[in-house]
């Protein structure tokens, strides 16, 4: 991954940055989240829709960010929710949400690795797979774009989007026998945020990290839009609902300088636990994709504590795992040791070099 060049200046009132995204993407949604958490200065697009004036991005996903040069004009746009909230981080200096402490970043982009990479995979699953989450998605992203659509061009894009949506859910790892190892993590997802939130705000203390961001983003949807997983939220983590109203603006949170963070000897237990989940669903996925892509194969199998996971490999995927190794070699020896020691018997450790 290359590292962008900041602009010249932080985003101001006068020059804010423009946000292009979908209310149904749950990148979009986090990096929305991001921004505000962090009071930089934006203005929110629908993506492809009559209001869309961005600049071209080299890859047309969301959520994509057009940065204002010193002029004030909008020249040019990134995309990729991870990298842009690096760039943000050189870019404006308070309320942070990568933690100071070199070896806690590095779990912090684990969590939020896991999250963008691994909770989408339930995200996606629950929005697909059941008959009410399909009828309401199908019936409503279309307006996301025009509420003046007319009935017929309507009932049009609610076949297209539900038709295209369902012939992919392979490519992300639905199907009927990935289904108890998706529907299993999401469950004790829930079941380990439950346990922590009555202890702590955030996974790294009393400030949110790019962790929380990253699973945040996936349970905008799951707990606050698709009703199968909402309900499941609901009846098995409540806490869990007013955590996501909570950080989808997080704008009034108190922040002083670099305070908040828990420091290393004081990591709730909970956060262990995460880790073992990550080690036990998420690691051996990204180890054996990796193989897979390297050894050619077409499909990918992984263990996990529901049965084995199988499909297709993701490049994209291989590039995080890249990108991990790279942050965990960048670390100081002594922030290596730690964050080995802190990973044993997680099942974490094949991620790193």
């Amino acid at each position: 991954m290359t590292s962008p060049v900041p602009s010249p200046s932080g985003p101001t009132a006068e020059r804010p940055l423009r946000l292009g995204g979908a209310f149904s993407s749950p990148y979009s949604i986090k990096m929305r989240a991001v921004l505000r958490y962090r009071r930089i200065p934006f203005v929110w697009v629908p993506r492809d829709s009559k209001w869309d004036d961005l600049p071209p991005v080299p890859v047309r996903i969301i959520p994509a960010i057009a940065f204002p040069d010193e002029d004030g004009a909008y020249r040019e746009a990134a995309v990729d929710s991870s990298p842009l909230i690096l760039r943000l981080e050189e870019l404006v200096p308070t309320r942070r949400v990568v933690p100071a402490d070199p070896a806690l970043a590095f779990l912090d982009a684990l969590i939020e690795d896991y999250g963008d990479e691994w909770v989408t995979k339930a995200m996606y699953h629950y929005r697909w797979y059941y008959p009410e989450c399909i009828a309401k998605a199908g019936h409503l992203l279309p307006l996301e774009l025009d509420l003046q659509m007319e009935d017929r061009t309507w009932g049009r894009s609610n076949e297209y989007v539900t038709d295209r949506q369902i012939s992919r859910r392979a490519l992300v790892g639905s199907t009927e026998e990935n289904r108890p190892v998706i529907e299993g993590s999401y469950g004790r997802l829930l079941d380990l945020m439950e346990r922590h939130l009555a202890e702590e705000s955030f996974w790294l203390g009393q400030r949110p990290g790019c962790g929380d961001f990253g699973i945040f983003g996936q349970l905008s949807q799951l707990v606050l839009w698709d009703p199968v997983p909402a309900k499941l939220a609901v009846d098995r983590a409540p806490r869990v609902v007013p955590w996501c109203l909570r950080t989808d603006d997080a704008s009034w949170w108190p922040v002083v300088d670099d305070e908040g963070w828990n420091d290393r000897d004081s990591l709730a237990p909970t956060v262990g636990e995460l880790l073992a989940e990550i080690g036990s669903t998420y690691v051996p996925f990204l180890v054996a994709n990796a193989a897979a892509l390297e050894e050619g194969r077409n499909e990918v199998v992984s263990a996990s504590p529901d049965g084995p996971y199988r499909q297709a490999p993701f490049r994209y995927q291989a590039k995080c795992l890249g990108w991990l190794r790279d942050r965990f070699s960048a670390l100081g020896p002594s922030d290596r040791q730690w964050v080995k020691a802190t990973l044993a018997s997680t099942g974490c450790e094949p991620l790193l070099p």
